[in-house]
Formats: structure tokens, C-alpha cells, sequence
């Protein structure tokens, strides 16, 4: 209560009255719609099936519709090396590979010492890479696109497997060596007749007018060299309007052959990516040969060795600088002196020697100095070796060589059935492949 005279009114008798004050009235609102009518359900109708056949023709027209993955198991045992020579060969299983230019190994790293071990053969044709056993040919797992296969090769573990979808060689694809399983894939622009060479940190393709790198770990290009399809930047390529002749690598570098306007003879040209700018090659050296129908052969870390003919002889440059540092003769019919197939000389490389198929016969060159060491004649490829020796196709069979010497151990007789043309060898375990033209053929 208040004391007399206040104008403060009790809080009590505030609250005691009755509130003169009324809510405003509520807005009324009309009904909801239902839109259950027959309009409605037509709408929604139409809308699922654009979706459906939306999705449909998405799949149906997409790249993962036309391609099969079938993969295989996370692991398989690596083969051990072949301790000693067979007194014999055999065929043991064969397959049609008319991708792979020679055969395909994947080698894998051993478990208990991180060495790397021949673990699976890959074969190529069609639009089909399958993974096999290398001892019995099973198929271990396939990948297959409705696209022609261009080549098949190996790097880092894995199958390389480069598809045309139109005029070039666009697609590639990485597949786990083991499994199967699809990993890195690039569009590129090669041109057909290429081959894929890893140079140990890169993939390089070949061709007559156009090159591109690829890098190891994502496939990202990191070189372009050549008649560039679209020039971004003019005037980064050191030389236009020339055509390549064969391609050679080795870690950290490559070689090529280069026919120029300006140049009155074959050109070698050592460079390496550059993966800052594409387009922009990084070049060691380049020199004229004075000579035409050059033939790059070998590649090292220091040394580059070229084969020119009239007269034959190998002209040994530095890897460094480009500048010739050596000269030396080889007995090498004038005939040999053409390209050889897909832009790459036939020749195998051991720790010590390289081999080199020249079309007629085999020479072998010391890695150190990139010079001859003997010859082999009448061979129809490189060779490979098995428990330590080098064996080289003859038309008898395989001849059998001491890798220092050059002398004849022995021949393995084998029945080719008619074939009489180029035979490019690989070894897994004990396993000696053959590549025949398109067909591949292990013996054992």
C-alpha cells in the first residue's frame, strides 16, 4: 500500500487489476492445397523418368559403361632367379599380345630384402590387358575398354596401357602390377606407332613429330617437345618444323634423333622434362652428326653413343654437354641404318654391357665406355640373360654367351613353327618369353 499523498502505486495493486489490453486478433489463412491430384502425380512422373533415362544415357554413352575390371589378388609370390642354365626349353603356354613390342614384365619389390622381382607378365591386345602367371599363363586379372589398345608396357610396379579414341594414342591408363587395380590415368596426345620407355622417374612417349613425359607418381605431363598441338607459349621449343628419328633413355635424361630444315645431317639432342614448364625442355646439348641416317643406340648418366653409317662407326657424345668425346668402328652392313620400329633401338642393358639388335646382329657395348665389345652375328634380336650369361636369338634357337667375351657357351634348339622374323626375349624367374610379331611365348 501507498502512504498518503504518494503517487507510487503498490505493486500489489497493480497486479490485483484486471488487463485492459487484448491480443491482436490471429490472421486467418486459407486451407494447405493438397497436390495430391492427378496433375501432380503426371509431373512427378515425368520428372523420374527424365531423371531414369537421364542417367541411363549418361552410363550407357560414359567410359565406365565400356570398360571390364576384373581384379586379383593383393599379393603373389616374386620368382626366384634362375640359378643355372636348362639343358633344354619348351613351350609352356602362349598368348596373343599384339600390343606389347616386346615382353611385358612387372617386377616387384621383395618383401624381405625391397629387391625387385619379376612377379607378373602382361599381355595386350585388343582392347584387353590381362595379368598372368608367368609360370603357367593363368589369368590373374583383365582390364578391357571397347578402345584399341596402342601399346602396353611396364613401369614402377605397374602395366601402362595406352588407348586411341580417335586419331592419336589419348588414353592412359596405369594398372596395378599385382592386382590389376586402375591407379593414375592421363589424356595425352601421342602419336600412333609410339612406344612407352620409363626412363626411371618418367614415362616417354615416341613419335615422328611430337614427344610428351609423363610423370612417375600421377602421370602429370611434365615435357612436350615437338610440333605442339596448341601452342601456348611460342618460341619455348628450341628447334621447329623437324621430324625425330629413334629415342634412347636413361635416369634423369633422354636422347633423340632430329631431322631439322636448317641442318645438312641427323642431329642428337639430349634434354630432360622440365616439370615447371611443359613446354619448355631443359636441353644438355645438341650437335649435328655430319651424318644422315642416324641411329641413337645407348644412353648412360655420362655417355651417349650414336650409330651413323658411310662409314659405320658409333659417335660417342657426353651426356653432359652434347659434345662428341669419342669415335670407334662397328661392322654394320649400311642396310641396318634405317629407324628402327616405334622410334626405339632394340637393346637390352645389364650392369655391365648393353646389347644392341641392329637388324642383322647383336653388339655388345660396354656401359662404361659405350664402345664395342664383340658381335654377334646372324641374330634376330637383342637377347636377354639368364643365370648370368646372355642369350640371343638365332634361327636355331637361343645362343648362349659369355657377357664379357662374347664367347659361345652353347645353343638351346627350339622349333619356332615358321617364324622367322624379329624375336625380342625377356626372363621372369626362370621363365624365358618370346615376343613373335603379335604373339608371346614362354618357355621353360
Amino acid at each position: 500500500m501507498s502512504s498518503p499523498g504518494s503517487d507510487v502505486t503498490d505493486v500489489e495493486d497493480v497486479l490485483d487489476e484486471p488487463a485492459h489490453e487484448t491480443a491482436p486478433p490471429v490472421e486467418e489463412r486459407p486451407p494447405a492445397r493438397s497436390w495430391r491430384t492427378r496433375a501432380d502425380f503426371i509431373a512427378v512422373a515425368v520428372i523420374a523418368v527424365v531423371s531414369v533415362v537421364a542417367s541411363v544415357l549418361t552410363w550407357a554413352f560414359s567410359d565406365a559403361r565400356a570398360t571390364t575390371s576384373i581384379t586379383g589378388p593383393s599379393s603373389w609370390a616374386p620368382l626366384p632367379e634362375a640359378a643355372a642354365l636348362p639343358p633344354s626349353l619348351s613351350e609352356v603356354w602362349r598368348a596373343r599380345s599384339g600390343a606389347s613390342q616386346s615382353p611385358v614384365v612387372v617386377l616387384t619389390p621383395s618383401k624381405e630384402t625391397g629387391e625387385e622381382k619379376p612377379s607378373t607378365v602382361v599381355t595386350g591386345d585388343g582392347g584387353e590387358v590381362n595379368g598372368r602367371d608367368p609360370l603357367t599363363g593363368d589369368v590373374r586379372w583383365t582390364y578391357k575398354r571397347d578402345l584399341p589398345l596402342c601399346v602396353v608396357s611396364s613401369a614402377w610396379g605397374r602395366a601402362m596401357a595406352l588407348y586411341s579414341k580417335g586419331e592419336n594414342c589419348s588414353e592412359l591408363t596405369s594398372l596395378d602390377g599385382v592386382t590389376g587395380e586402375r591407379r593414375a590415368q592421363r589424356n595425352g596426345d601421342a602419336e600412333p606407332g609410339t612406344a612407352l620407355l620409363n626412363e626411371g622417374s618418367h614415362l616417354i612417349t615416341t613419335g615422328s613429330k611430337f614427344v610428351e613425359v609423363y610423370r612417375r607418381d600421377d602421370l602429370v605431363r611434365s615435357l612436350e617437345y615437338g610440333g605442339l598441338r596448341a601452342i601456348v607459349n611460342p618460341g619455348k621449343q628450341p628447334r621447329v618444323g623437324c621430324t625425330y628419328g629413334s629415342v634412347a633413355v636413361a635416369s634423369g635424361r633422354f636422347a633423340m634423333i632430329e631431322r631439322c630444315p636448317e641442318d645438312a645431317s641427323d642431329r642428337v639432342t639430349i634434354l630432360k622434362p622440365n616439370p615447371d614448364k611443359s613446354d619448355e625442355p631443359k636441353v644438355f646439348g645438341s650437335s649435328v652428326t655430319g651424318a644422315k641416317g642416324a641411329q641413337v643406340v645407348a644412353v648412360t648418366d655420362k655417355l651417349v653413343a650414336v650409330a651413323v653409317p658411310n662409314p659405320s662407326r658409333l659417335l660417342i657424345y657426353d651426356a653432359e654437354t652434347g659434345n662428341q668425346v669419342n669415335e670407334a668402328p662397328i661392322d654394320v652392313p649400311a642396310a641396318d641404318f634405317t629407324d628402327p620400329p616405334n622410334h626405339v633401338s632394340r637393346v637390352f642393358n645389364t650392369k655391365t654391357n648393353a646389347f644392341w639388335f641392329t637388324g642383322s646382329r647383336t653388339i655388345a657395348l660396354s656401359l662404361d665406355t659405350l664402345t664395342p665389345l664383340w658381335t654377334a652375328d646372324g641374330t634376330l634380336g637383342a637377347g636377354t640373360t639368364l643365370a648370368g650369361r646372355a642369350i640371343i636369338p638365332v634361327q636355331e634357337g637361343l645362343r648362349v654367351f659369355e657377357q664379357a667375351t662374347g664367347a659361345v657357351v652353347g645353343t638351346v634348339k627350339l622349333d619356332r613353327e615358321g617364324h622367322t622374323g624379329p624375336v625380342q626375349l625377356a626372363t621372369a624367374g626362370s621363365v624365358v618369353l618370346e615376343q613373335r610379331g603379335e604373339t608371346l611365348v614362354a618357355l621353360r
